[in-house]
């Protein structure tokens, strides 16, 4: 009996080694495609891969993620220290670096306070909005690349004309490569486990020595330098840590959706459990320690994860291995791997955004008649006003979209349906019928700042105008975990009016938190208020008990 689970070990180890031997052909041409991308070293992709790979690794959750550097952390980071650098490399390196701190950093306070349960507070639509808009800017801009067109602006519709203007002068031999690229990653992706990416690396390598494409004006990448340097902060401006920290909100917000979304995709297909908050702290010491060593943002794409859950990964020993693999490969070959023609990595790059690019996952919101405004601004302001204020714009519809949501709650009146032990709202449950003498609300959103002093205004002129005499308010707060400071104040208002109304005030489904607060406010004994987590049936049999 005690011999039957080793083979199945072994089995998933030996999954786990191939695995990770087929996404490290992956991972390594995309880490360095992607540092073409934020416009930084060759290296910077790579420091991102070891480092989200380890961290997450060894503290974060998910037996599918793998955690490196990705085209849309890219492409903010490109934009914002485009901005803030004013053509110096030096100062633009430096304001990358801190960059990646700061994200690391606000990723690693999230955690500590245990911000995971808000999950994302980037809508879908707004996210996915965000990632068509951004997925077509980035190839663009790859496929002006590798025709060797110089662009001056940043945002889509004024560099795609200037693309189309130059189109007598696009280097034809650059952008043949870049096309047989794309036909061998489309033929090996329909193999999971052939390493396709590696394996038209090698192929580009090769067949730029073989046809002295240097010649023919077609770039190679250059040397990568993996010589680390003693683990440093940046020396910069107050003025530019600010508005790094602007940016850096913005970007958490993007990579963990981002993150979020691949790691519970997966956990939910396989039924794996994953913690979100531990994921926020490997999220975070892995930037850290991405940003201490100059390489870029990390996160958990989806393009990554997949890849290794399609090519059979059963553990984090998968990503292990490939950074091994990589690790081997960095050591052996690296000088071959600066012979890479460039647009090879532009390539890959577009393979990979490919998916982006789909209107499939955009037509629901259209087919559904929902959100459709919300996808339509989010890719307009990619597209429009470049990838750093689309970036600010989407995260700011977002936030906007919830406060809207949360504010807009109402008051519920609840009845008792069948003569059962459920409550529900009597509008939309006419068979329902209310208690005599007991007048049950409860709001449909949890309360806060925001909302609170409209629903509970909305609450006392249901009982100064009820139909029938009512002795008794039952509120129900199960919406509502825990208080902020806002609330509480009304609260506190609410128990003097209703107690002025002659009325005795029973809270029902409280949590922890939010009960714990409220016994300590002199207005409870005052005013005999009655807190407890009772159901709402049990709140409304204590209330007949008092008022037989």
């Amino acid at each position: 009996m005690s011999s039957a689970p080793q083979p199945v070990e072994q089995r998933n180890r030996w999954r786990d080694v191939l695995a990770g031997l087929s996404i490290a052909g992956l991972l390594l041409p995309e880490a360095v495609a992607y540092s073409t991308i934020a416009a930084l070293a060759p290296q910077a992709g790579v420091i991102a891969l070891f480092a989200g790979l380890f961290c997450y690794g060894v503290f974060g959750t998910s037996r599918f993620a793998i955690v490196s550097a990705t085209s849309s952390s890219a492409a903010v980071l490109a934009a914002a220290t485009a901005t803030l650098a004013n053509g110096d490399p030096q100062l633009r390196s430096a304001l990358a670096a801190g960059l990646v701190l700061i994200t690391g950093a606000l990723f690693l306070l999230a955690g500590v306070f245990r911000l995971g349960s808000v999950t994302s507070f980037i809508a879908k639509p707004v996210l996915r909005g965000f990632a068509f808009g951004l997925a077509l800017t980035i190839i663009l801009k790859q496929v002006a690349t590798v025709v060797g067109v110089h662009l001056t602006e940043a945002n889509l519709v004024r560099f795609a004309p200037q693309l189309l203007e130059q189109l007598p002068h696009w280097n034809w031999m650059a952008a043949a490569v870049a096309a047989v690229a794309l036909v061998l990653l489309a033929v090996f992706s329909r193999f999971p486990r052939v390493p396709g990416g590696l394996l038209v690396v090698v192929i580009g390598i090769a067949a730029g020595q073989w046809l002295n494409l240097s010649a023919y004006g077609v770039q190679m990448i250059g040397i990568i330098d993996l010589s680390l340097e003693v683990p440093n902060l940046p020396v910069l401006p107050f003025a530019d840590w600010l508005r790094l920290g602007e940016v850096g909100f913005a970007l958490v917000m993007i990579l963990y959706a981002e993150s979020y979304g691949s790691i519970s995709a997966y956990a939910l297909k396989h039924g794996d459990r994953v913690t979100s908050n531990r994921d926020l702290l490997a999220l975070g010491a892995s930037n850290l320690l991405s940003g201490l060593f100059h390489g870029m943002p990390a996160g958990a794409g989806y393009s990554a994860t997949s890849a290794n859950e399609a090519a059979g990964a059963t553990s984090r020993w998968a990503g292990g291995v490939a950074a091994l693999v990589v690790l081997i490969i960095v050591l052996t070959v690296l000088p071959w791997i600066a012979l890479t023609p460039e647009p090879i990595l532009a390539a890959i790059v577009m393979h990979a955004l490919g998916r982006g690019v789909s209107l499939q996952p955009l037509g629901r919101y259209f087919i559904w008649r929902r959100d459709r405004v919300l996808v339509i601004c989010a890719v307009s302001a990619v597209l429009v006003l470049g990838v750093l204020d689309g970036l600010l714009v989407s995260v700011a519809i977002s936030v906007l979209l919830m406060l809207k949501q949360m504010s807009a709650a109402d008051i519920q009146v609840l009845g008792r349906i069948d003569g059962g032990h459920d409550f529900v709202d009597v509008q939309r449950h006419p068979v329902a019928r209310t208690e005599p003498g007991v007048l049950i609300i409860r709001p449909s959103e949890a309360l806060f700042f925001a909302n609170v002093e409209r629903i509970l205004g909305a609450a006392l002129r249901l009982i100064r105008h009820a139909e029938m005499p009512v002795h008794t308010v039952i509120l129900s707060l199960e919406e509502t975990p825990d208080l902020d400071g806002t609330s509480i104040e009304a609260m506190q208002e609410f128990f003097v009016r209703v107690h002025q109304e002659g009325k005795r005030l029973i809270l029902a489904r409280l949590k922890h938190e939010a009960l714990a607060v409220l016994e300590a406010l002199p207005e409870v004994q005052a005013n005999a208020v009655i807190l407890s987590g009772l159901s709402v049936d049990g709140a409304v049999q204590k209330a007949l008990k008092l008022n037989p």
